[in-house]
């Protein structure tokens, strides 16, 4: 919740602006009380699992589409990575998507009782599609913006990894290395794809509200926040990410490990 709030600059119910993440985070528990630091936790515990699980699936599917050997070139192995794990983002993204508008929403919808815009997930959902419906102004609002900055960021993540995990420097790589190197990735393939988050989230706390129609697309979004707040408020909060970064390492070094097991398991020799 601390993220979405700290750039949060589109809620209305945030009327002191936040001077940075350490502000936030003393603040939040201080004015909301302790546990809003987990408000819209539960959409994201929700489309965690589907999210996980259809990216991993569907990078390997494209990664079949896109079929680059290991004596490809390093520029043929690097797109077809790259690509492979942008398709799976962007794929996983339209099924999860009212999902993390949900979170996006709930994080950032302060106070009590009464005072609070939705009472959940599904109500937050469901009251914005009845008022500016599932298209533009409404659940999806961003969605465009959001499959570029999941490409970006999928690919990045999946495809750096991938690639450089098929270097003959990892070949014999442990826990460590293996963690370091998923660190990086994922610490890189979030600075790259942040920007266009800070859009997606904008156009999202906007979406079902008298503010709907504030941005008529998500260029005109970047604009109005280049204008308004200059080029660093399109950082504003990432330094979070670096630090939620340790968990996404944690998913690409584990899912290598898990696989490797079960290969080990029902084969009995991991490719």
């Amino acid at each position: 919740g601390i993220n979405a709030e700290y750039m949060g600059g589109e809620s209305a119910s945030i009327t002191k602006p936040y001077k940075g993440i350490v502000d936030a985070f003393v603040r939040v528990p201080q004015e909301q009380g302790f546990a809003s630091l987990w408000r819209g936790n539960m959409a994201n515990v929700i489309r965690y699992f589907p999210t996980q699980a259809l990216n991993f699936a569907f990078k390997d599917l494209y990664k079949s589409m896109f079929a680059a050997k290991k004596s490809d070139p390093f520029m043929k192995q690097l797109f077809a990575n790259v690509a492979s794990g942008g398709a799976a983002g962007a794929t996983s993204l339209l099924v999860v998507y009212p999902l993390d508008f949900a979170r996006t929403r709930l994080a950032v919808d302060v106070g009590t009782g009464a005072d609070r815009e939705f009472t959940g997930t599904f109500d937050c959902i469901k009251k914005t599609a009845a008022k500016s419906g599932w298209g533009k102004g409404g659940v999806y609002n961003g969605f465009t913006v959001s499959v570029t900055g999941i490409i970006f960021y999928r690919g990045a993540y999946f495809g750096l990894y991938d690639t450089a995990n098929g270097t003959d420097l990892m070949k014999n790589a442990g826990f460590i290395q293996k963690f370091v190197v998923g660190y990086t990735v994922t610490v890189v393939a979030g600075i790259l794809s942040y920007p266009l988050d800070t859009i997606r989230r904008r156009m999202m706390m906007v979406s079902g509200g008298e503010n709907a129609g504030k941005y008529s697309s998500s260029l005109d979004c970047a604009k109005k926040i280049a204008a308004a707040d200059g080029a660093g408020a399109f950082f504003k909060g990432a330094g979070s990410n670096v630090l939620r970064g340790l968990c996404g390492a944690l998913v690409l070094v584990g899912f290598d490990y898990a696989k490797d097991y079960y290969v080990d398991w029902k084969y009995g020799t991991s490719q």
